[in-house]
């Protein structure tokens, strides 16, 4: 395993190690001790979720104000555009994102701490979308950004292209109008 930092603290790349030959792959997804060792982060999973969407389908961006989520993210089917952004007010990247794609392919994953907003938009036909939380869904203190936000002006990489979106994503707020965190 690879730990790669990325443009803004906290926020960690992972690239597994890969054995391949002519019957396929192995690699090990996940193996909290390594993960630890590598990351420096002691936080515990208790919840492992699943999503599958269509091309278009942007999710997003959500987080908890209480019972904060840090999530480790990655595809297994298909590719996404994964976006985290920075709502801690105390952190000197307020307001700022961060990119990465995401595939079945590239095999990454992405270590998103409490203290961020999290979302993502399907680039392929259709994408699968696994992560681990370090606490439980708590829909009373999900808050949710609108997804294109003026302020933060995110590149979802969707040229022309409206995406799709659940009532609750059309319903989000501007992150000047939402509780964040010290």
């Amino acid at each position: 395993m690879k730990v790669v930092p990325s443009s803004i603290p906290d926020l960690l790349v992972i690239e597994p190690k890969v054995f391949g030959d002519d019957r396929g792959f192995f690699f090990e997804s996940f193996n909290q001790r390594r993960f630890t060792e590598m990351t420096g982060v002691t936080d515990s999973f208790v919840q492992d979720n699943h999503s599958k969407s269509a091309r278009n389908v942007l999710r997003g961006l959500h987080y908890q104000i209480r019972q904060p989520q840090g999530k480790l993210v990655r595809v297994i089917a298909g590719e996404i555009l994964d976006i985290a952004v920075d709502v801690r007010k105390s952190s000197p990247n307020f307001g700022k994102w961060f990119d990465i794609k995401l595939s079945a392919e590239n095999k990454k994953m992405l270590w998103i701490p409490k203290g961020f907003a999290h979302g993502f938009v399907v680039l392929s036909d259709s994408a699968e979308f696994l992560y681990k939380t370090t606490d439980y869904w708590a829909p009373e203190h999900e808050r949710c950004i609108i997804w294109n936000d003026p302020d933060l002006a995110i590149d979802w990489q969707l040229g022309n292209t409206t995406p799709l979106l659940s009532a609750k994503d059309q319903a989000g707020k501007r992150l000047r109008e939402l509780d964040t965190f010290a």
